[in-house]
């Protein structure tokens, strides 16, 4: 009986001991971070660019002359040597425009007419008077010839779009025969016609040889460098590093340019100060396809202890020891990370004892439920070490395992706003102009990293992405 007494005795003493002691453990020691955000990686944007060639269409349309005719056209002659005197007037079909790869096409029928006189030469002495004027063309079908410039487009690595214009040979439709004895006047006319589309070709040239897309590339930059509003999700800011030219040619009326993007895009609650640059020169040419983007949600840690208090704050639960029945209620959770692999739980409580006390665990995604969850749930080892001393009740599984239970977040939500955010964000009119169409089909989670102050779960994004630009500014 005595040493029953004793047991009862120490038994009372430590259960009177547990009621009195406050729990107070040290803060976790906190490991250095080996994860930066800087470490994101490069995310390879490939975007097939349409850009409308009908104003330059339109613009070379009024550049080159509807109507060319002979010098001092109709009162002067044009002699092409002592035998042959013509003058002519001619006309052009509205400009065609036909693309293939990246020669571009620019020609047009030309109808014209002609009238001339010979006369008796030999060896440049004239013995004969000029005949009557014979004509072509009057009062009767003008003749017709196919006139045409060939446009060869190549891009420059500041964004000018070199035209290299070639004036082909005109091909005449029909014969221009004139006189009674049918003088085949034809490749005088051709002549003629030829010096005249030689200067239309300089004129060209001088307007059209380049056409500087950098404004326009430097607009859609400058959108690239903004930080947008993602609703429900924070701030996105995408980072554009580089730019490249993976392919280039043109089709009916557009000319086609498959340009890689190079970024690191972010998405935060807080928002990031936006940073303008020069858009950089074209990169060299690159082969790689599809759309994949790494992008890191950056997460508050308070949002995340607001669910996790949610489920488990006033939670109370019954553990017997020894003679006594020991109660511990849950009265707030607080969430953040410890630099490493690890999130830190601190839990205030009351009951038998009150205090507080700090737990590690693991976050991981389920990618079947779509959450995430903290695994491995167990105490830091400076709230072991006290616990052992004072209030060794409290490893008791069924609290761990109910916190861990509980410390589910689901990504749902968040995922599948985060594609119909992003996907309308895609589909956007940047400036005026420039037009966006795009779709993200998946959004993969592959990482979650536990920073002191957020936390960042990294995602891979693929989808499709294109730009349309309607109009452009044609300069030097």
């Amino acid at each position: 009986m005595k040493g029953k007494g004793i047991f009862v005795f120490v038994a009372l003493l430590a259960g009177f001991i547990s009621y009195s002691q406050k729990i107070n453990p040290e803060h976790p020691d906190l490991s250095p971070a080996n994860f930066k955000l800087d470490s994101l990686p490069n995310s390879e944007i490939n975007i097939p660019i349409q850009i409308n060639l009908k104003p330059l269409f339109v613009m070379a349309e009024t550049s080159v002359d509807t109507l060319f005719t002979s010098p001092n056209y109709p009162n002067d002659w044009i002699q092409d040597g002592c035998d042959i005197r013509y003058k002519y007037s001619f006309r052009r079909s509205p400009l065609q425009m036909k693309t293939s790869g990246t020669l571009l096409t620019l020609g047009f029928t030309g109808y014209y007419k002609i009238v001339g006189s010979t006369r008796l030469c030999v060896k440049g002495t004239v013995l004969s008077p000029w005949t009557p004027a014979c004509r072509c063309g009057f009062n009767e079908p003008e003749r017709r010839v196919n006139v045409s410039f060939s446009n060869t487009l190549s891009i420059q690595p500041d964004y000018k779009v070199k035209l290299n214009i070639v004036r082909n040979e005109p091909k005449p439709l029909d014969k221009c025969e004139v006189c009674f004895w049918g003088q085949d006047i034809t490749k005088q006319v051709m002549k003629g016609l030829t010096t005249e589309l030689d200067a239309a070709k300089k004129e060209l040239d001088k307007t059209y040889g380049l056409v500087d897309l950098k404004p326009k590339f430097q607009q859609v930059w400058d959108q690239l460098n903004k930080v947008y509003n993602i609703y429900g999700l924070g701030w996105l800011k995408i980072n554009p590093q580089k730019v490249r030219i993976n392919n280039l040619y043109s089709k009916n009326d557009s000319l086609n340019i498959f340009l890689g993007l190079t970024a690191k895009p972010v998405i935060s609650f807080e928002r990031p100060v936006e940073q303008n640059s020069w858009v950089p020169n074209i990169g060299t040419f690159g082969r790689k396809s599809g759309f994949t983007i790494f992008m890191d949600a950056v997460l508050s840690y308070d949002s995340l202890s607001n669910i996790l208090n949610q489920q488990l704050a006033g939670r109370e639960f019954e553990i017997k020891k020894f003679l006594f029945k020991k109660k511990f209620i849950i009265d707030q959770c607080k969430v953040y990370g410890a630099n490493s692999e690890k999130l830190i739980i601190k839990l205030n409580f009351s009951g038998t004892n009150e205090g507080v006390i700090y737990l590690l665990g693991k976050p991981v995604y389920n990618k079947e439920k779509r959450t995430i969850e903290v695994t491995d749930i167990d105490f830091d080892i400076k709230s072991k070490n006290l616990l052992l001393g004072s209030a060794d009740w409290l490893f008791d599984k069924k609290i761990t395992k109910e916190i861990s239970k509980n410390s589910a977040f689901d990504c749902s939500a968040f995922i599948d706003t985060a594609k119909t955010n992003i996907n309308r964000q895609l589909n956007q009119e940047w400036v005026k102009g420039v037009r966006s169409y795009g779709n993200i089909s998946d959004i993969k989670l592959i990482g979650i990293y536990p920073m002191q102050q957020y936390l960042v779960l990294r995602s891979n994004c693929s989808g499709d992405l294109s730009v349309k630009i309607d109009s452009v500014s044609f300069t030097l």
